[in-house]
């Protein structure tokens, strides 16, 4: 796991903030003066934020439990190891080879489209074939599960017709992390394409909104350092 901070200086993430504040909500009683308090914090934060911007801030390691998947795994590994702690626009650059340091060339992480294809064989949503082209064989991953990936495209159209809501924080943060990949994929209008014409459009002015939507500012609301980081992803991908 790992969180944000202002490079070369701790911050408290968004939840230890909230909670700072409620314990002291607790000890003295919830009156209109501390609801007050609570918005006067909540815009002052917003302030730091804009101030610091999020892509100055470093990516720290907070938690070295395995999340299970090896790729994954991998990338948290080089951010624990790595003194002093690079940014999310630098994490992405490093761990896609995209760095132009040859010193720091160690940093990506080989074979992703394999690996991640072997993955989904192990799952059962893909499967291994050989295919002959003139002098050499080809390996690929035809999809075998149809239901799982209609299982994602219903995700993903659900989240900005039915799921929608026009306030970015109650978003779920997966539903959120899966949508802001998609387009930063360039296959989020691909999932689209099978929508009736206003479901469509509908679909398209809500994706348009998100992109258009500060992260900066969205980052201030948030209660966890996972949304937080969904932010700061985006922000480093709107600067690219």
């Amino acid at each position: 796991m790992t969180t944000l901070t202002k490079r070369n200086r701790r911050s408290d993430t968004p939840l230890e903030r909230r909670s700072s504040n409620e314990e002291e909500g607790q000890r003295g009683g919830a009156t209109d003066d501390d609801v007050d308090d609570s918005k006067g914090l909540r815009f002052t934060l917003m302030e730091e934020v804009l101030l610091l911007g999020l892509k100055d801030k470093a990516v720290l390691f907070i938690s070295a439990a395995p999340t299970g998947d090896v790729l994954l795994d991998e990338a948290l590994k080089h951010i624990k190891n790595t003194q002093p702690p690079e940014t999310v626009t630098s994490w992405i650059d490093l761990l896609t080879g995209e760095s132009w340091n040859p010193l720091k060339m160690h940093f990506q992480i080989q074979q992703v489209r394999e690996r991640l294809a072997k993955s989904l064989v192990e799952k059962g949503v893909l499967t291994t074939e050989k295919q002959n082209f003139v002098l050499f064989d080809v390996t690929t991953h035809p999809l075998v599960d149809s239901g799982e990936k209609e299982r994602l495209l219903q995700r993903l159209q659900a989240s900005l017709l039915d799921r929608w809501t026009s306030d970015l924080q109650h978003v779920p943060p997966r539903s959120l992390a899966l949508l802001l990949l998609a387009q930063a994929s360039n296959v989020l209008d691909d999932a689209l394409t099978s929508l009736p014409d206003d479901n469509y459009e509908t679909a398209t002015q809500r994706t348009q909104r998100l992109l258009d939507a500060n992260p900066d500012l969205q980052s201030a609301k948030v209660t966890t350092p996972g949304e937080e980081m969904i932010w700061a992803v985006m922000a480093a991908f709107n600067r690219r």
